[in-house]
């Protein structure tokens, strides 16, 4: 038996959302598309953010505390700094297909 993904959303074909010239974003307020646009960019960072810990984890080293316990509070700070520079940026697309999946929403309650 195969399972498939099926959207209910009325007047929306499954690929609309991915489709940058999806009708979604056409009735809405400019407030509105940079409220959802500066979303998807802070859940991209979000996501890079968690991203870039994974890749510290486990590293021991001579960095700029010399690998004592604010070893961990910098390389926090330093990972949130670089995953807010990606997505701002253009990240890894996330962003993107998020904030059309936020307008076809949004389009979908109007």
């Amino acid at each position: 038996m195969a399972s498939t993904l099926s959207l209910s959303a009325p007047g929306l074909r499954p690929l609309d959302l991915f489709n940058a010239n999806a009708p979604a974003a056409g009735k809405l307020s400019a407030a509105s598309k940079e409220k959802a646009r500066a979303s998807a960019q802070d859940f991209e960072a979000v996501f890079l953010n968690s991203m870039f810990q994974q890749m510290f984890t486990g590293l021991q080293g001579d960095g700029p505390f010399g690998g004592s316990g604010a070893t961990g509070v910098w390389r926090s700070f330093l990972t949130d700094e670089y995953s807010k520079s990606f997505a701002k940026a253009g990240g890894i697309g996330i962003a993107d297909q998020v904030y059309r999946s936020l307008m076809a929403q949004q389009e979908i309650r109007s």
